[in-house]
């Protein structure tokens, strides 16, 4: 999907495979636009046809390379496409995802990807990290083992658009949101580079239940070498945590620390809540 965010004047927009924005003409203008009737068995052929064409989509048989625990309930996953070339050249933009299926289920999951589009021509892999739901596709891909075979489709989305944010001394200010397996394409946006380490104030606040249930702390020291600073939000921490607790976009509310507004950019990827209007004052987050 491509939402626009409009918190603040210059965003970057979040993409994800499951929302579109739909307009409804008025009722007028739908009796205006009704064809004549002599022109209904040439419309329904037509719409014959392009179901068919839309069930047409092309999948590839590959390898998984790599299957195991990431965090509770999360599994890193790598899938082997050096030989379906293709779709490894597909991938050029953080923030892009595929489709994926899995042996006896017809139906397919939408994976973010999770390795920068470098390490993919590099290596010919794919790097996924996967939420394991009970009945859901992922759950049957988790189960699998290195070796089996999945299908895939070419990569699909727009990915987000850094460029929006360019060049980095006009938008010193970015700001990240993240919760749960939300950080599976954030990882590729910071590995990828948006040249962090030339901006004054980099943060990423990344929520999740627990610190059993938050992926890549290991990449945490590399990621804050490269100029993200990486503020931790546990939503149920045990009596030990001194870090923030809550929700992400209340403790980004909490530090209110904005020097211009008109030169921050901010790029979201998790749970609808975040992008609605918050409880925590004058802060506001929302899809426009």
């Amino acid at each position: 999907m491509s939402i626009s965010l409009s918190s603040l004047p210059h965003l970057s927009p979040l993409h994800h495979p499951h929302a579109h924005l739909h307009s409804t003409p008025s009722m007028s203008l739908l009796r205006h636009l009704t064809p004549p009737l002599r022109h209904h068995r040439r419309r329904l052929l037509s719409l014959a046809a392009s179901a068919v064409r839309q069930d047409t989509t092309l999948w590839t048989p590959t390898p998984i390379s790599l299957i195991e625990p990431a965090a509770e309930s999360l599994f890193h996953i790598s899938i082997n496409v050096s030989d379906a070339p293709h779709i490894a050249a597909s991938y050029t933009r953080p923030g892009q995802y595929l489709q994926l299926k899995v042996p006896d289920s017809p139906k397919p999951s939408f994976l973010a990807i999770a390795s920068p589009p470098l390490l993919v021509a590099e290596r010919g892999e794919f790097q996924f990290l996967v939420k394991k739901v009970a009945g859901s596709t992922a759950e049957l891909l988790c189960g699998l083992n290195k070796g089996d075979v999945v299908e895939l489709t070419a990569v699909m989305g727009n990915g987000f658009d850094v460029d929006r944010l360019s060049p980095p001394e006009e938008f010193p200010t970015l700001l990240i949101f993240a919760t749960g397996s939300g950080i599976s394409p954030i990882r590729s946006l910071i590995e990828s580079g948006f040249s962090a380490d030339k901006r004054s104030d980099v943060r990423l606040y990344y929520g999740a239940r627990n610190l059993q249930r938050m992926a890549y702390q290991d990449r945490f020291k590399d990621w804050e070498s490269s100029g993200v600073k990486i503020v931790p939000v546990l939503s149920q921490p045990d009596e030990k945590w001194t870090g923030e607790a809550g929700y992400v976009q209340a403790a980004f509310c909490r530090s209110k620390n904005i020097s211009n507004p008109n030169s921050t950019g901010v790029v979201l990827c998790g749970q609808k809540q975040m992008t609605e209007a918050d409880r925590y004052g004058s802060c506001f987050i929302y899809v426009a």
